[in-house]
């Protein structure tokens, strides 16, 4: 600013062609970042709500790696599918982070990611982890399972499915145990109805219904594991119990189409074994094997924080993807389609959400 002050004072043209030429100079010195380095990147991140702590940790990790060392951040964050729909109507991403598969099909259709985006060690996948039922500390509701979720006068918090991708996680584990594992439709959906009949709240991700529960509201909160590892570790007043089945939580990341070389060196860092035990320390169930998550504060037992369900139903094994249960289960009846079946259930419940 001073010399700027300084070069106002020449008045011949020479003078003001000088202070031009030094004006242009500190622009591009600007214009480098990281104090000059011209090699400087920056990485925009769509990612849905409840990654937001957990990437701290994980991006500092990658700054100092070889491909991270001149590379900052800057994230975005909020319900899955809301994210998703911000990116094509012309939000900057270079990476995504996504709930849903269905979130990131979308920009694959919208022509922003490649169709391959799934062909990698992990399937496209870079966090996991459960769906869990959250209570207050103590248990006071004696809630043991799925069954208890449903008994008269409990009152349950779950996100909206209609912009949250950890509500259909929710919604569709729920629907797996009144179904036997998507063998009994009538059993589903009856569980289902009864679940929102006893549901008091639908936020609009999977953290604004978290930060709802802990702020007081309801009973049991429908949500991801790591996101009750999470709340404890940050002093939370709350249990939770895994069921006996339930759902396995697959989360996808992939780069758009138009991102630097910096951004695929990055989603590369998000399946490797520094970065899985970072996430494992946010509650996180790893996606590769020899990943050494030590202690984790928080989870029910810190030194075995990700026990092994009885029963684990899978998106594809049980569902048939996310390409068939999206449509299946949360169609919104646009363009001649027909209502899902969990569409529909909010509907007649009352509990469509806004």
């Amino acid at each position: 600013m001073t010399r700027t002050g300084a070069r106002r004072g020449l008045t011949t043209r020479r003078g003001r062609a000088l202070a031009a030429a030094l004006g242009v100079g500190l622009l591009a010195l600007t214009a480098c970042g990281g104090g000059g380095s011209s090699s400087g990147t920056t990485l925009t991140l769509s990612a849905f709500s409840v990654m937001e702590a957990a990437n701290e940790p994980v991006f500092a990790d990658f700054e100092k790696t070889d491909a991270g060392k001149d590379v900052t951040f800057q994230p975005s964050y909020g319900a899955s599918g809301d994210q998703s729909r911000q990116v094509v109507a012309g939000a900057k991403a270079d990476v995504v982070h996504y709930s849903l598969e269905s979130d990131v099909t979308r920009l694959v259709k919208a022509g922003l990611v490649a169709e391959d985006w799934k062909d990698t060690p992990t399937k496209g996948i870079a966090t996991s982890s459960v769906v869990v039922l959250v209570v207050r500390k103590g248990n006071p509701k004696n809630i043991q399972g799925w069954d208890d979720v449903i008994k008269p006068g409990v009152q349950v918090i779950t996100p909206n499915p209609g912009s949250s991708g950890s509500a259909r996680w929710n919604i569709l584990a729920a629907y797996a145990h009144g179904s036997k594992g998507n063998e009994d439709a009538a059993g589903g959906k009856s569980f289902v109805s009864a679940l929102l009949k006893n549901t008091v709240a639908l936020p609009g991700s999977g953290r604004e219904a978290t930060t709802a529960f802990t702020d007081g509201t309801g009973d049991v909160l429908l949500s991801y594991e790591n996101e009750a590892i999470l709340a404890r570790k940050n002093g939370a007043d709350v249990d939770y119990v895994v069921p006996q089945d339930t759902l396995l939580i697959q989360n996808p990341a992939a780069v758009t189409k138009d991102a630097p070389p910096a951004a695929k060196a990055f989603l590369e860092f998000l399946t490797g074994t520094q970065a899985q035990a970072d996430y494992a320390q946010s509650g996180f169930r790893p996606v590769v094997d020899g990943v050494d998550v030590g202690e984790v504060q928080g989870a029910n037992d810190p030194a075995n924080p990700f026990p092994k369900p009885q029963t684990l139903y899978t998106i594809d094994d049980t569902f048939g993807g996310w390409s068939k249960a999206g449509d299946q289960f949360f169609g919104d009846g646009e363009d001649g389609n027909p209502l899902g079946i969990i569409t529909q259930l909010q509907q007649a419940t009352g509990k469509a959400g806004s």
